[in-house]
């Protein structure tokens, strides 16, 4: 008698990233469809606030194998916020990562699952245009040899395409996805798309959710940072988790009009993008750790650490969180640390967000030798000597010009 299993053999199944949305909804139907799968879906939570019973029974209609919602909020906050916070990092000098970070930590739950459903190809929504298909097959390759499957990239398809797909398999579409394209975490908020495409375009107001366009508070607000070795910790003397302290500085910061980023901005494929960004947590969080480090580090540390973080932030952009580099410098990051315990103080009014004041038992500022006043320390006389030696070589060089 022969056997059943050689007769039929066992229906191949992928494993999608699932957030609910039109790109991954699209995805579902067509691995069922054109690639005849089975399909498990999983929802990592870092602090989107979407309704995940609500994904769950979207995925659940769309007919997959299996759906997984995963907590994975703290591990976001330590391991990929945090570190970000120490780098000062900001792509560009603009862009908080938030996307960036949340990916290798979603590819990585992926991966998890995949091996427990013991699946037979990974597949993700995003665009061959877009930064993300970097960010997902590059932690999906350092960690299996599984296939990876992107219609959306494979098929060339346009958002067009995709909404005349959605409609005709009945898959619901939120009329904010029908205008933008959003990808939120607890770091960051980003708003692409429709409107948005020209770079002249001021965004419409009902872009912005977490940061308010109008009616603005007619008295500053001010938070006073705390920082422990690199980590705050607290907020105006409250000590608060991680969690809740992000949520807590993004919802005072937004009332304040604080964290809106429009730039243009170099993708890894090459495109150079028109981005916007909701990150009030992170402008304040990232703005006052720069501060109180330039108080307790040498200029030599400033300098050479600034380096540092824009390699680190690059890395991060660009899908390379898995590169050894990016480990490496962490630890010099790290050790740039230690002294990096204070206080910030920030003025948040109608837009602006700037720091007032910083204290630190580590401040390598001192009074008595930058008074103008009576009282200092400093020998001015001592300058000549140091200005003439300091510039020795610009100036012979200047007279030797001069000479020509």
């Amino acid at each position: 008698m022969q056997n059943k299993s050689l007769l039929c053999p066992m229906k191949q199944k992928a494993i999608l990233a699932f957030s609910g949305g039109l790109d991954t909804s699209v995805v579902v139907k067509y691995l069922q469809e054109k690639h005849n799968m089975d399909v498990v879906t999983v929802t990592v939570d870092v602090g989107q606030e979407d309704d995940y019973k609500k994904i769950s029974a979207k995925a659940k209609k769309l007919g997959v194998k299996k759906h997984y919602n995963i907590d994975a909020k703290k591990e976001f906050v330590f391991d990929y916020i945090f570190p970000a916070i120490k780098a000062n990092a900001l792509y560009q000098k603009k862009y908080c990562l938030a996307t960036a970070l949340a990916r290798p930590l979603i590819a990585q739950k992926i991966l998890q699952i995949a091996k427990k459903e013991k699946v037979t190809a990974l597949a993700h929504g995003c665009s061959g245009k877009g930064n993300d298909q970097v960010r997902f097959d590059l932690t999906m390759h350092a960690g299996s040899n599984l296939p990876i499957i992107a219609p959306i990239r494979d098929l060339n398809l346009d958002r067009t395409e995709e909404l005349k797909f959605a409609k005709k398999h009945g898959i619901k579409i939120e009329n904010v996805a029908k205008k933008f394209s959003i990808d939120q975490n607890l770091w960051g908020r980003a708003i692409e798309g429709g409107v948005l495409e020209n770079p002249n375009n001021e965004p419409p107001d009902d872009a912005f959710i977490w940061v308010k366009t109008k009616n603005l508070p007619n008295k500053p607000l001010y938070l006073t940072i705390k920082f422990e070795k690199g980590i705050p910790v607290a907020v105006n003397g409250k000590s608060m988790n991680p969690i809740k302290l992000i949520n807590y500085i993004n919802k005072k910061a937004g009332s304040c009009g604080v964290g809106i980023i429009d730039h243009i901005e170099d993708r890894v494929v090459g495109i150079k993008s028109r981005e916007v960004y909701e990150t009030p947590a992170a402008a304040c969080l990232i703005e006052a750790h720069s501060d109180l480090e330039k108080m307790v580090h040498t200029k030599h540390e400033t300098k050479f650490k600034s380096l540092v973080d824009d390699e680190w932030s690059w890395l991060v952009y660009s899908g390379l969180w898995e590169d050894p580099l990016r480990s490496d410098l962490d630890m010099f990051i790290q050790q740039t640390q230690k002294r990096v315990s204070g206080t910030v103080k920030l003025k948040l009014f109608k837009g602006s967000l700037r720091v007032v004041g910083r204290e630190s038992r580590y401040s390598l500022y001192s009074h008595k030798t930058a008074t103008y006043g009576k009282g200092s320390n400093f020998d001015q006389r001592l300058a000549k000597g140091f200005v003439e030696l300091w510039g020795i070589q610009s100036t012979e060089a200047n007279k030797l010009q001069r000479k020509k």
